[in-house]
Formats: C-alpha cells, sequence, structure tokens
C-alpha cells in the first residue's frame, strides 16, 4: 500500500505540474488531496496489521496447549512433560526473538517469563537466612530482564505489552484463589484444584479466542478491545471459585496485576 500511494502521489503531483503550479505548489496540493496524515497513518496500520491465518492460530496456540495441559490435569503435575514444554517454549522464543519478533511471538514469551515469576514467588519459602540472600541476588536480575523485554516489546507496539502479560494474571489470580502459593500437601493441593479446572480452561480458552481475534482484526481500537476481554472473564471466574478466600493484600495485589495488563489496550479504546 506505501508503494500505491507513494505512485499515486507521484501521479498527481505530475498532472498538477502539467497546469502550470511549480513543483513545491504541486506536491503541497497533491499530498494535502489525500487527507489528513493520521487518517493516512491509520489506513496504513490497518492494511499491515492483519494477521494471516495462520498467524493468527500459531499466536493462539500457546493458549489452546496450557488449556488442553490443565484439562489433562495429569500432564501438569508431570515434571517430565513440564520440562517439555518448556523446552518448547523457550525454543520458540528465540526462534521468534531472532526472527524480527513477529506478532504470534509475544504471547509465548509471555509464558517464557512465567518461570521467572513463580521462582520469585517460590523465594518466600526458603529458610529464613536464605529468603535475603536468594532476594539479593535472583531480584535484581530478574528485574532487570523484565524490564528490558518490556522496553523491548514496548517498542514493537505497546498494544504487545497486553498481548504479552495476557497469561500472567491468569496463573497469578488462580494460584491466589486456590492457595498455590501456600504449602499445601499435594493432597490437598489436587483436592483444591480438581473442582476449579474447568474454570481455568475456560480463562485460557477465552485468551486463545481473544489472541486470534487480536491477530484477525485490522481496526487498533478493536484489537485493544480484544485485549480487555480477558482481564473481564478472569475476575468473574476467580469471583465464583474464591468463596473470599484470596483476602485483602491478594485481591490488591490481582487487581493491579490486572490493571497493569489491561491499561495499555484500555488506553488505546479511549484514544
Amino acid at each position: 500500500m506505501t508503494r500505491e500511494l507513494q505512485t499515486h502521489l507521484e501521479d498527481k503531483s505530475q498532472e498538477l505540474r502539467e497546469t502550470g503550479l511549480s513543483e513545491d505548489e504541486a506536491n503541497n496540493i497533491a499530498t494535502e488531496s489525500f487527507g489528513p496524515p493520521q487518517l493516512i497513518a491509520q489506513q496504513i496500520y490497518e492494511v499491515h496489521s492483519q494477521g494471516t491465518w495462520q498467524e493468527a492460530f500459531f499466536a493462539a496456540l500457546s493458549h489452546l496447549l496450557v488449556a488442553l495441559l490443565f484439562f489433562a490435569s495429569y500432564y501438569w503435575q508431570n515434571i517430565i512433560c513440564l520440562s517439555i514444554i518448556l523446552v518448547a517454549v523457550t525454543c520458540i522464543v528465540i526462534y521468534g526473538w531472532c526472527h524480527n519478533k513477529p506478532m504470534w511471538f509475544f504471547p509465548w514469551l509471555g509464558y517464557y517469563l512465567l518461570p521467572v515469576i513463580i521462582t520469585g514467588m517460590l523465594l518466600i519459602y526458603l529458610p529464613h537466612g536464605w529468603v535475603w540472600l536468594a532476594t539479593l541476588a535472583y531480584f535484581p536480575l530478574a528485574l532487570f530482564a523484565f524490564a528490558y523485554i518490556m522496553k523491548q516489546t514496548a517498542s514493537r507496539d505497546w498494544l504487545y505489552v497486553s498481548l504479552m502479560l495476557a497469561p500472567l494474571p491468569v496463573v497469578f489470580s488462580w494460584s491466589l484463589a486456590l492457595g498455590i502459593n501456600e504449602s499445601l500437601p499435594s493432597n490437598m493441593l489436587s483436592a483444591r484444584l480438581q473442582p476449579a479446572i474447568p474454570w481455568i480452561v475456560i480463562s485460557f480458552l477465552v485468551l486463545a479466542v481473544a489472541t486470534f481475534a487480536y491477530a484477525r482484526v485490522r481496526q487498533r481500537w478493536c484489537k485493544a478491545a480484544t485485549l480487555l476481554i480477558p482481564p473481564s472473564v478472569i475476575l468473574v471466574s476467580v469471583t465464583l471459585v474464591n468463596r473470599g478466600n484470596i483476602g485483602f493484600w491478594g485481591w490488591l495485589i490481582l487487581l493491579f496485576s490486572l490493571f497493569a495488563l489491561a491499561s495499555p489496550a484500555w488506553l488505546q479504546a479511549r484514544s
């Protein structure tokens, strides 16, 4: 489309010069005939922002695989299965990072960041003397890596930040609701998890549908709207399953994380 616009601009300018206008006057009038620059930029964005069906499916595939993993609940508890999935996600992220960070890459990047966050949550269960040492050694590096990835993502498109962070509040909110962040025996953890599995699967399926829609729609405000759907569904799901077990600080952290996820899309929807 950019080449077509340039060709059309040159033809229009040539026609105006043939009427006796100077080159500068002809170029200015030809440029103004296209309309406001914002409208031209929007049209170019809409043409180039729509992903193919294949790109949309591959972007949504990350959420579909997690939904399938929880649906077959045995596998998410299998350390070998989880290790294979982590290696696969790492390889996909490295491939996408080395190939100019296509749109489908960012949902996978969000899952790649999960071990970083989960490791930070697990540090609180170390013996007291080791907590401070682990905190001083781990958190500066983790925050640096997270900030670098956020900066690189926002430099491409700040809506990609919401696309990348979408799975994080899902995992965090369900962890709070089910008490997975607590030190629980495996049998008690399974007892809490089993009734919630259908809702967890639905949460990730919603993420998959929203991600697919994000890739296929052209208008920027529609892309932003698709990224606002998952946080709303997450809040409803957690409210239904939680039964008041999260507590004040848990809800505060949860709402803050959901706000951080939704704010880029919300600001775009308002603009």
